[in-house]
């Protein structure tokens, strides 16, 4: 440790030398007095003696001696330039005839704000107070009295000398603590910036930058939710597919941004005008009645009737409308409203085109066979109409079957198989959905106790999830059918959760307590944010099939696709790609990182007995991606 001593008189100096020189002859009784006030006043543990048991300094002092102030601020100016600064620096008061150690105090801590002063002297001109204000801190400047003993000196130089370096390392710890926060700043920041990036890119379409099917499904169902009237409307491009076929795709892209601009144009403030795909547009608006809904699409059709100029050529548009109107919160089931709108689009389209026409229930012929599933549902089980099938989850190496997700069928006597997604909305509609969803979880857990270690993957809907008592539920079915709730896996939407985020985040952590895994399914369709991914207890992503269908047309899908890996990477979850459906895909995806795939290239999903022999064969013989990323030969499609 470097220590600096300025007094102008020779004699003090010796003494100086003396007490950094281990000098013998000091008691036990005075070390030990000293050591005991050094622990009261710096903060380090009795016991630990300022000399070792033969009274030599445990510090390796290099003192440096200056007889006058200016010769100490240059030794100190030298050392900060050398990067070997002094720890602690003694200093006399008067030093005649140059500056005094007032002065030298003041021009020594402007140049190392870090050094410890001493002030040594028998009398003085200067208080205490007037020395601290111009060479403070007040904590890093002390007074001894002259004569000085030498343990007095060296018991100070040792305390100061620990401080002054016990400082220097917490500096360095805060400074490399800030580094990393800083980094890890950095890093949020950047993956807030992707996940608001692929936001927007999940929520609008490509070709127009205007919202999309599910961006329009989001806002028309909080829509729903509020009072008053308003309007559903869908639209269709009459003659649009001639454009393509004589102009070519390009020209059928421009159409349609062009026609996406008139009906912004078009629309009263405050109306929501979206692309749903190809040729179609939807958009919802307030209303006070129906003439004034069909006011405002009959302007819209007026509009679109019109000739564009599509690289150099005149194009003569039109377009058909259908419309449904809300009055009240009974028909504001978005999905419902969009069908509907649709049915009275189709209703326009086969009245000559060009027309709006505004739905009523004989177009829809849907509603009486949707009363007999309803009906048909409810003695499903009891006709032993339900049937389970399995399809496997296999791991994107020597894809070995990992799981598999329990899918419900219906084969009805009156309308044979009926596709889940038409019963599922149904019975989530009528409350049949708790008797259902029942009955699949008790008949997947009887089928999972077949299988040599495979974990089953079973669907709930949000009004399941918000089942009173719904942890307890599961896990008495759990119980009573005798499995380990590890191998079971709950999946979710993002729906489910984000209703009540409160709520949902305390049953999950509950459900991850007792062993339960969590998917959060069709993942980058919904409501998701960084904030909630991190909050929630899951531990997996499964990608929404439509991405990963679009994965090879649209570069916008694939960039969802790679930032939801990257996302699930992030936070330590496994990412599940649903819909795998050609070699392509497959590859793409294991060369982005996706831990597990699902879909039709590895196989279709199949009932219980095929299930069992797959799940004991334990992977699929014929298919697979080998370890470099290539196609194994043997994928079918």
């Amino acid at each position: 440790m470097r220590i600096l001593i300025v007094d102008d008189e020779p004699a003090v100096h010796d003494s100086y030398a003396f007490c950094f020189s281990g000098g013998r002859g000091v008691s036990t009784e005075t070390r030990h007095a000293l050591d005991t006030m050094a622990a009261d006043l710096f903060g380090r543990s009795p016991g630990v003696a300022a000399l070792d048991e033969g009274g030599d300094l445990p510090f390796d002092f290099e003192p440096s001696h200056c007889h006058q102030g200016i010769e100490a601020v240059a030794a100190v100016e030298q050392a900060m330039a050398d990067g070997r600064p002094f720890a602690v620096a003694f200093i006399d008061i008067r030093m005649p005839p140059g500056i005094d150690g007032r002065e030298t105090a003041r021009r020594i801590r402007a140049l190392d704000p870090d050094i410890h002063l001493v002030m040594v002297t028998g009398y003085s001109d200067f208080s205490p107070v007037e020395i601290g204000r111009v060479a403070g801190p007040a904590d890093k400047i002390f007074y001894i009295a002259k004569p000085f003993e030498f343990a007095e000196i060296s018991q100070m130089a040792l305390a100061l000398c620990r401080r002054w370096q016990n400082d220097r390392e917490l500096t360095a710890t805060r400074a490399l603590l800030a580094a990393k926060v800083a980094t890890l700043e950095e890093k949020s920041a950047e993956l807030e910036a992707n996940e608001s990036r692929a936001m927007h890119i999940a929520l609008h379409d490509a070709l127009t930058d205007a919202p999309n099917r599910t961006a329009f499904l989001r806002a028309l169902t909080e829509r729903g939710r509020q009072a008053g009237h308003f309007a559903t409307a869908m639209l269709d491009l009459d003659r649009f597919k001639l454009v393509n076929d004589t102009l070519g795709h390009l020209a059928g892209d421009e159409l349609i941004r062009e026609v996406c601009t008139m009906i912004q144009h078009s629309v009263p403030p405050g109306t929501m005008v979206a692309r749903l795909g190809g040729d179609e547009f939807g958009l919802f608006f307030d209303t006070r009645d129906e003439a004034a809904a069909v006011a405002v699409c009959e302007r819209v059709v007026a509009a679109c009737a019109t000739s564009f100029n599509i690289l150099g050529h005149a194009v003569r548009c039109g377009a058909s409308c259908g419309l449904v109107l809300s009055d009240s919160h009974a028909d504001r089931d978005p999905t419902d409203l969009v069908r509907r709108a649709d049915l009275a689009l189709n209703d326009a389209k086969r009245s000559g085109r060009g027309v709006v026409r505004v739905f009523d229930t004989h177009m829809d012929d849907g509603i009486r066979i949707r009363r007999e599933i309803e009906a048909g549902l409810a003695q499903a089980i009891a006709r032993d109409e339900l049937s389970l099938s399995f399809q496997p989850i296999v791991g994107r190496g020597a894809l070995d079957v990992v799981g598999f997700e329990a899918l419900v069928r219906w084969n009805t006597a009156a309308h044979g198989m009926v596709s889940p997604a038409i019963f599922i909305p149904i019975a989530e509609e009528s409350h049949l959905i708790h008797d259902l969803g029942d009955w699949v979880l008790d008949h997947a857990l009887a089928e999972l106790r077949h299988w040599p270690g495979q974990y089953v993957s079973v669907n709930f809907s949000p009004i399941q999830f918000r089942r009173s008592h719904f942890v307890g539920h599961i896990m008495a079915s759990v119980k009573r059918a005798g499995v380990d709730p590890g191998r079971v896996q709950i999946e979710i939407t993002e729906t489910a959760i984000f209703d009540d985020a409160e709520r949902a985040s305390k049953t999950l952590g509950e459900l991850r307590g007792l062993g339960f895994r969590i998917a959060l399914d069709d993942f980058g369709t919904g409501y998701s944010s960084l904030y909630n991914i991190r909050k929630f207890a899951l531990d997996c992503l499964k990608i929404d099939r439509s991405f990963i269908d679009g994965m090879g047309r649209e570069r916008e899908s694939a960039a969802i696709v790679h930032s939801i890996i990257h996302l699930g990477r992030a936070l330590g979850m496994g990412v599940v790609a649903e819909g795998v459906e050609t070699e392509a895909q497959a590859q793409a995806l294991r060369v982005a990182g996706a831990s597990h795939l699902q879909g039709f290239l590895f196989s279709r999903p199949v009932p219980a007995e095929e299930a069992r022999a797959l799940a004991a064969q334990h992977w699929l013989p014929f298919a697979g991606v080998g370890d470099t990323g290539v196609i194994i030969e043997g994928v079918r499609s």
